[in-house]
């Protein structure tokens, strides 16, 4: 077993233009105040890192770790959210997800999606020039628009949407092996893979490709009424990056899981901050744990009531306190009878 590294927090809620949110350095320091040993570093954000630079030189890494190393933090991922949301679009979406791109592509989405896998192919070799080992991102989605199933999808629909996704990333993920990093997309609606077994029909289509991985956030897969506890059992090999997120489900008479286009505060489902959801983080703690999760336990804040930086306050002990020391010797040692083999074949009556 392992120790999780920790406490993390993911900086793309907090970064700002108002000091400290406004420059890695303080922000740094601001997260180490809170008590925070890492941060996951939203690479569209040029206020924290130029991707383009972290991609082509070290030198440059190197200043970037240096300068949170001077708070005793440390990045814990690169975040390519955004980007690899562009990496596939359903049209329906084009106008919404344009936001995520620079004004001169916006209209474009054939020069968006271009740009967009540069991106994420740069933050490989980012990833790798700062010695990271695993990366966090969005696949995108094509087939969303349909999840469910009315009219009658076409045959054969979400095979084909699911292809071509799987063929996008394929020379993605390459490039991700050649730099030794881990692509770990979050399960998450609004993303073709947003539960187990869209994430198995994508594995599947990359030839169960060693760096596709996963983001396991339980916020996401308690709203969708999912066993993220399970989950963990299912695919802990998989699971290299964990959002550290809590959530709540409470349905009435009149909203389930849909939750009636309510916005946040108003809905069955929301995400709340550490500690006043319903996630059971001393199982999933536990479980990580027991499986040799070795990465980082990160804050992602996002809640419809509390002020974030309350929720970054409370996250950071909150996290710390759930994280388990793990054992380096089994409890039950003590009555150890120091046997041997032969020992052990008298004991069972098996003959020499």
């Amino acid at each position: 077993m392992k120790t999780i590294k920790g406490p993390a927090i993911f900086l793309a809620q907090f970064a700002g233009d108002e000091a400290p949110f406004n420059a890695l350095g303080t922000i740094g320091q601001w997260a180490a105040k809170l008590g925070f040993k890492g941060v996951q570093v939203p690479s569209w954000d040029k206020r924290l890192i130029d991707l383009d630079k972290a991609a082509t030189s070290k030198t440059y890494c190197d200043e970037v770790k240096g300068t949170l190393a001077e708070h005793g933090i440390a990045i814990t991922e690169l975040s390519t959210h955004l980007q690899g949301q562009l990496v596939a679009v359903h049209p329906a979406y084009d106008a919404m997800f344009d936001g995520f791109a620079p004004p001169e592509l916006r209209g474009k989405p054939k020069a968006r999606q271009a740009w967009a896998i540069d991106q994420v192919q740069k933050a490989a070799k980012a990833s790798q020039n700062l010695g990271l080992l695993n990366h966090a991102s969005f696949p995108g989605a094509l087939a969303w628009p349909y999840v469910y199933p009315w009219p009658q999808r076409p045959a054969g629909l979400i095979e084909t949407a699911f292809d071509e996704l799987a063929r996008l990333w394929r020379p993605i993920l390459d490039e991700f092996d050649r730099a030794g990093v881990n692509v770990c997309f979050e399960i998450h609606p609004g993303e073709d893979l947003y539960d187990g077994v869209t994430f198995e029909m994508f594995l599947a289509r990359v030839n169960n490709h060693p760096r596709c991985n996963i983001l396991y956030d339980p916020s996401h897969l308690l709203l969708q009424q999912l066993d993220y506890l399970g989950f963990i059992d299912a695919y802990a090999e998989r699971i290299k990056v964990f959002h550290v997120k809590d959530a709540e489900f409470n349905p009435t008479a009149k909203q389930g899981v849909y939750s009636g286009y309510q916005p946040w505060l108003n809905r069955a489902g929301r995400f709340r901050s550490l500690g006043d959801g319903q996630v059971d983080f001393g199982a999933i703690f536990s479980k990580l744990a027991a499986y040799d999760y070795d990465g980082w336990a990160v804050l992602e804040w996002e809640c419809c009531i509390k002020h974030p930086e309350d929720g970054a306050a409370e996250g950071a002990p909150f996290i710390r306190d759930h994280i388990i020391r793990v054992t380096e010797k089994a409890f039950d040692d003590f009555a150890g009878a120091g046997t041997d083999e032969a020992a052990n074949r008298r004991i069972l009556g098996i003959a020499s």
